[in-house]
């Protein structure tokens, strides 16, 4: 038996408590009692005092901790002393049964108070930070305070003030501990004996202990997951709530703003000056080495992956079009994310805003995307490089800026370009090898992970997965499909595929319906991740599921990337400016930095200033070009079709019949259109003149490619007033009528045009027949030239001919047959064989010269004639009736140029002035028009030069305000 109070009694009592509770105080064996060693080994069979303790000792400790708590009565024969020593060892049973009630509570207690609070921070940590916000409300929100309602704010904040309720009295929990702890100290003090109960007692219970906790821990990890994820969709709702009711507020706040109130000019978010410098980026061509590294998140995926509904999720909106199977993806989508009042939509060329609660505007929006993908695909083609640029802006958006790609395929298929695959694979790496670049990869949880292509271009690209994230999508497909879901969980710890990622997610993105909203799809996923037993039987974390988790991340990681690498591409293009600025101090120190569309605006200025001179040309200039060309474009018909077969006449009354009827034939058929198609080459030939004129007149030699191209084109568009064709024949019907001629000056100047125009044709004909004969005997001798045997045949033709001109010197200008046969029977009698054909053709040109030379003799005659022609005097050998008809031609081209010289000056000039701007507008709008127009190292070089500068102002911009949010 123990005494009552000695240690060894105190250390027994103090380790049963402290077994019970968990907590083991040991102590060896041979520091107890003498005689508490001699008790422990005795009960517990153990006659060697160097053996360790059996379990018997433990069971009899822990036998008497259950003893009734009622003192016995002292036995007969025992005195006081007995009796005191065994109330005294059933206080201390009491006693060590309350200390293991307080001791269980104290557990309790600290380990609930712990849980709490780290469940507490976990869902402090999850809460966004809302001071993204602080943009939208004006600094006049504290002016309104008391005007604008935030009941529906103050209801919410209930539901938080609930946290506190589940963390303990810590200053009660200090209190209980204290004075437990001097309870025991004292307690443990005053008897050694408790000290041997302690060492035995925690022997008897380590194995129990050790079973207990297995099954009690593993019970209460799964309830900690399912108490925290009910939280963590709890609290997840309720900030949603806040974000709407956030809306509302600044709803409000805007609306007051709009009447009136205050005034303000809002700054663009930093995530738009982001998207700018994108965007200025996406048209720049590089040069010296200067690439685009700034960061953006590139989504990638095998087709039907799933990487538009990711990407919709993200966004908050059905954007982009959709399709059973087909690519829809036909070109990369820029979709730079942003927070705002409003849940909106709009282009970067574009100011139309489509709003994304309304059904109509979400359809036109898709519609529009589908409109550009495919006007971006040149024929031929099936997908192409171009970028869409797209901004949404709504309440509760992460801000980033990501790109769709088109999603990546293993075979081409039928009605697709044959170099499909290797486009898409040639635009997916353009992007992902940017070493700055967050690639989002999506892969299909339905099928089987070996059918990827997608993972091992990302594992090629990214292969330590420094700037990787993954992620899984239908994840409810694949737990019902797959016989072991342990597999989802191969994947999102990255031991299945090759690849290695920042982090792996799983989410849902509906049920594979087209017209699920986004709230309903939000819903689905959460309920499916809330009652999946991948999160129950903890295959996959709380963090690594839903897109709500999966935009939070991957904001996080773009935000990263744009804080560690902007600063460093600021300074890549810096160097790039000052290299670009020496050059252009080197090769072109007198002249402006002008970009191409500054020089556009100057070629535009000088092809109309060009344009404007057309008008200042003198009516006499006008005219006598006119003239001139309508005379070369007609005399051939004069003289071949009118004069020549109406001088074969044998009398004058004849002569003026056959005139009159073929004028009027000439007149009603041709006259008027060959007369409107020299004005219009007159005009013509005017403008272009003009413009060599100012090409010489120390004008930049830059522009010569984009005025031809202005003129050929205004030139083309250009069509003539056909209605003043019908004023103009009754004009030339008129003036070709008229047969009188009123004084003698008109008489000289008639005869001085027969003869200018004879003289030519003369002069024309002589040429021909030269070159039917070949050199004569004075070139043979002087420039050592011989006939062809064709030549000698025809000079030997003409020879013989003119034999027959000089015996009949008024013959007609035909050959009788008889006539052919006696000149060729000649010709064959001096050896010469000759056709009959080659006779009359040879006849024809000399009979022409024959009645050309008799014509201007009969000119020099009728030079006296106007006498006897004002007087009417019929002389048959004087009459001059060819003289009235070349008078009659004369004045009819100088009313028709007088008509046509009007029409240009009052009409057609405009005409072509305004067909000039036109062209020039069109050019304006059309870029690359200007490109192929407007070249030159000079030209790519101020492009760049304006680039780089803007590319480095706005990522300044862009820093300075990311410094100032920090």
């Amino acid at each position: 038996m123990l005494r009552v109070g000695s240690k060894a009694a105190c250390m027994a009592c103090r380790n049963l408590v402290s077994t019970n509770m968990g907590i083991r105080f040991r102590v060896p064996l041979q520091k107890l009692h003498p005689l508490s060693r001699a008790i422990h080994h005795r009960y517990s069979g153990n006659t060697n005092p160097q053996r360790p303790p059996h379990r018997t000792a433990a069971r009899y400790f822990t036998s008497m901790s259950r003893l009734p708590m009622r003192p016995p009565k002292p036995p007969p024969g025992s005195g006081g002393r007995n009796y005191q020593q065994k109330r005294n060892f059933w206080v201390a049973r009491l006693a060590a049964r309350l200390l293991k009630l307080r001791y269980i509570l104290l557990g309790s207690a600290v380990g609930g108070g712990y849980t709490a609070k780290k469940t507490y921070d976990e869902w402090k940590d999850m809460l966004p930070d809302f001071s993204e916000y602080n943009w939208v409300i004006p600094d006049f929100v504290w002016e309104l305070s008391e005007q604008i309602d935030l009941d529906k704010l103050a209801k919410a904040l209930p539901e938080i003030e609930e946290i506190a309720k589940l963390l303990p009295d810590f200053d009660k929990i200090g209190e209980n501990f204290t004075f437990l702890k001097s309870l025991l100290s004292s307690e443990t003090s005053s008897d050694p004996a408790l000290k041997a109960t302690d060492s035995s007692t925690a022997a008897s219970h380590d194995a129990s202990d050790k079973q207990y906790k297995k099954s009690s821990d593993k019970e209460k990890i799964d309830q900690l997951q399912e108490d925290l994820l009910r939280t963590q969709l709890k609290y997840q709702r309720m900030l949603e709530r806040l974000e709407k009711e956030n809306k509302e507020l600044r709803k409000v706040v805007l609306q007051k703003d709009d009447k009136g109130i205050h005034q303000r000019k809002v700054k663009k978010s930093l995530i738009d000056l982001y998207s700018e410098v994108l965007d200025i980026l996406s048209d720049y061509d590089a040069n010296y080495n200067t690439q685009d590294h700034l960061p953006r998140v590139v989504v990638v995926g095998d087709q039907s992956a799933g990487k538009t509904s990711v990407l919709e999720m993200i966004a908050q909106a059905r954007i982009f079009p959709r399709g059973s199977g087909e690519m829809m993806t036909r070109s990369p989508v820029k979709v730079t994310l942003s927070e705002g009042p409003h849940h909106v939509a709009m282009f970067k060329d574009s100011g139309r805003e489509f709003d994304l609660n309304k059904e109509e505007d979400l359809a036109a929006l898709r519609h529009e995307i589908e409109l550009r993908m495919r006007k971006s695909v040149k024929e031929g083609q099936t997908v192409s490089s171009e970028t869409i640029s797209l901004s949404v802006k709504g309440p509760g958006i992460q801000r980033m800026v990501l790109v769709d790609l088109p999603g990546v395929i293993s075979t081409v298929t039928t009605g697709m370009a044959s170099d499909t695959k290797d486009t898409i694979f040639s635009i997916s790496k353009a992007y992902m090898q940017n070493p700055n670049a967050i690639i989002l990869c999506i892969q299909d949880g339905s099928v089987d992970a070996e059918r990827s292509i997608v993972t091992d271009l990302v594992s090629q690209m990214d292969p330590q997965g420094k700037r990787t994230i993954f992620v899984l999508t239908k994840v409810d497909l694949a737990e019902k499909n797959l016989a072991s879901p342990s597999r989802i969980q191969q994947i999102v710890e990255g031991k299945l595929f090759p690849m290695k990622a920042l982090g792996y997610f799983a989410v849902v993105t509906g049920k594979g319906s087209t017209g699920e909203s986004i709230e309903s799809i939000k819903d689905y996923e959460e309920d499916f991740f809330q009652n999946s037993r991948l999160l129950r039987d903890g295959m996959l974390k709380a963090h690594q599921v839903t897109t709500k988790n999966l935009s939070l991340a991957v904001s996080d990681c773009f935000w990263k990337m744009v804080r560690e690498s902007v600063e460093q591409q600021a300074d890549v293009f810096k160097a790039s400016r000052f290299n670009l600025e020496t050059e252009w101090k080197n090769n072109y120190p007198r002249l402006r930095e002008l970009d191409r569309n500054e020089l556009f605006e100057k070629a535009k200025n000088e092809i109309l200033d060009e344009v404007i001179s057309l008008s200042q040309v003198t009516p006499q200039h006008w005219e006598a070009i006119l003239q001139k060309k309508l005379w070369e474009r007609v005399s051939t018909h004069v003289i071949e079709n009118i004069y020549l077969p109406a001088a074969q006449t044998m009398d004058s009354g004849t002569f003026n019949t056959t005139v009159d009827i073929k004028l009027k034939q000439w007149t009603d058929k041709q006259l008027p259109h060959k007369a409107l198609e020299v004005a219009w080459e007159t005009l013509q030939e005017e403008f272009a003149r003009f413009m060599a004129e100012y090409r010489g007149k120390d004008q930049d030699d830059i522009f010569d490619k984009l005025k031809e191209a202005v003129k050929d084109e205004s030139i083309k568009r250009h069509k003539w007033n056909e209605r003043a064709m019908d004023s103009l024949r009754v004009i030339q019907h008129n003036a070709l009528e008229d047969r009188s001629i009123t004084d003698k000056p008109q008489w000289d100047a008639a005869i001085q045009f027969m003869e200018e125009t004879l003289q030519s044709r003369l002069k024309d004909t002589d040429s021909v027949i030269r070159d039917m004969v070949g050199p004569d005997w004075k070139q043979r001798w002087l420039n050592w030239k011989n006939r062809s045997p064709d030549q000698h045949i025809r000079n030997e033709t003409k020879n013989e001919l003119e034999r027959l001109l000089k015996l009949h010197d008024d013959h007609t200008a035909y050959l009788a047959n008889d006539e052919v046969t006696t000149v060729r029977k000649n010709l064959e009698g001096r050896g010469v064989e000759v056709d009959p054909v080659l006779i009359k053709d040879t006849w024809h040109q000399l009979y022409r010269r024959h009645f050309l030379q008799k014509a201007l003799a009969h000119c020099s005659l009728c030079k006296r004639g106007f006498y006897y022609y004002q007087r009417h005097f019929v002389d048959s050998e004087l009459e001059c009736n060819d003289v009235v008809l070349f008078w009659r031609i004369q004045r009819m081209l100088v009313i028709t140029a007088n008509t046509l010289r009007q029409q240009l000056t009052n009409t057609e000039v405009r005409r072509l002035e305004k067909n000039v701007k036109e062209v020039l507008d069109d050019f304006g709008e059309d870029m690359e028009k200007k490109t192929q127009l407007i070249t030159g190292r000079r030209v790519q070089l101020a492009e760049d030069l304006k680039k780089v500068r803007e590319i480095q102002e706005k990522l300044e911009a862009f820093i300075e305000a990311l410094h100032n949010e920090k």
